[in-house]
């Protein structure tokens, strides 16, 4: 287990991103997220990260209902804030255009004022059935970073020294916006994704130094990259769009040079991030057991050092980038 910063919290070095539960793209039925849940319970998985924007709501609801038994102390959960749900007027449609096979119920309200902050956190903890939650994070700031430093970070502030939250922080997919959360606020920690994995290395740059300068931690989300670096093929999307050739290329050679050291290049992507020492946890998305069940056993498995060594040597990785030293056993 590792600390988010210095606020107490413990997380596991894998987590649960549970977009996928609240019918990302396509619908998950109730008793296949319960079962991806047990899955991850049953791998080690203790930290599982949700948010109102994941299927309006019904993420962090299911996520709630699965872990209701679970003993309260042996887990932490994260939330986000900034985007507020506010009840439709009952207008047939669905919310596919925002990326979730749910009923548009309800409608997105960009909100990152403190009275905002406070309401979708209390509307969160209604839907989980908590009365805490371990870490919030401020979610997709980036055309709202003048009201997220002036009001919405200082609510967090706040409900942190209230003992509302564990931790506080700002989720991202970019690393300029997130650094300045690190040197200019008492953030515990950040989550960034798709922005240190095998084919984009750009969190070396910043982010990860400051946050090991100041004592912060980074929770790695993306490490596949939406998917190309699960499995590189024609048709693979990266970020969420059809991978560019190039990349597509590029993952090809890392997977070739994976199975050449008789390693996968799932357990490689896993493990990349993780050897940062400011990474306190990689998050995987998953929909079923199976995808639990296989990141659990990629992430187990020790990627030979010959691996990265080659890897280096083709220009493929930073020599500046930390990677694990263990060879199988």
């Amino acid at each position: 287990m590792s600390t988010l910063g210095k606020s107490g919290v413990e997380v596991s070095p894998l987590s649960f991103g549970a977009a996928g539960i609240g019918n990302l793209f396509t619908a998950v039925s109730d008793e296949q997220a319960f079962e991806a849940l047990d899955a991850a319970w049953s791998g080690g998985i203790r930290y599982f990260d949700t948010a109102p924007h994941y299927g309006l709501g019904l993420s962090e609801r299911r996520l709630g209902a699965a872990l209701r038994d679970r003993p309260r102390s042996e887990y932490a959960v994260s939330t986000k804030v900034g985007r507020r749900l506010e009840p439709t007027d009952g207008a047939a449609g669905d919310d596919l255009a925002d990326g979730f096979a749910v009923p548009a119920t309800h409608r997105r309200v960009w909100d990152f004022s403190a009275d905002g902050i406070r309401r979708s956190l209390d509307a969160s903890l209604e839907r989980l059935g908590l009365d805490r939650v371990d870490a919030v994070y401020l979610h997709d700031p980036d055309d709202h970073a003048e009201q997220a430093f002036r009001e919405a970070y200082p609510a967090l502030e706040k409900l942190r020294a209230e003992g509302v939250v564990g931790a506080i922080g700002a989720g991202m997919n970019q690393t300029e916006m997130l650094t300045r959360f690190l040197r200019d606020t008492d953030v515990d920690v950040v989550l960034c994704a798709g922005r240190y994995t095998l084919l984009d290395h750009r969190a070396l740059t910043d982010l990860l130094p400051a946050a090991q300068e100041r004592g912060r931690s980074v929770v790695i989300g993306g490490a596949f990259n939406s998917g190309l670096l699960a499995d590189p093929k024609p048709g693979a999307t990266y970020n969420y769009a059809a991978a560019p050739p190039e990349l597509l290329d590029r993952a090809l050679r890392l997977k070739a040079i994976a199975e050449r050291h008789g390693t996968t290049l799932r357990a490689a992507a896993l493990a990349f991030p993780a050897a940062h020492p400011a990474v306190a946890s990689v998050l995987v998305g998953a929909r079923s057991p199976h995808e639990v069940r296989d990141c659990a056993e990629q992430f187990a498995t020790p990627v030979p050092t010959a691996f990265w060594q080659e890897l280096r040597a083709e220009g493929l990785l930073p020599s500046n980038a930390p990677v694990p030293v263990q060879e199988p056993s």
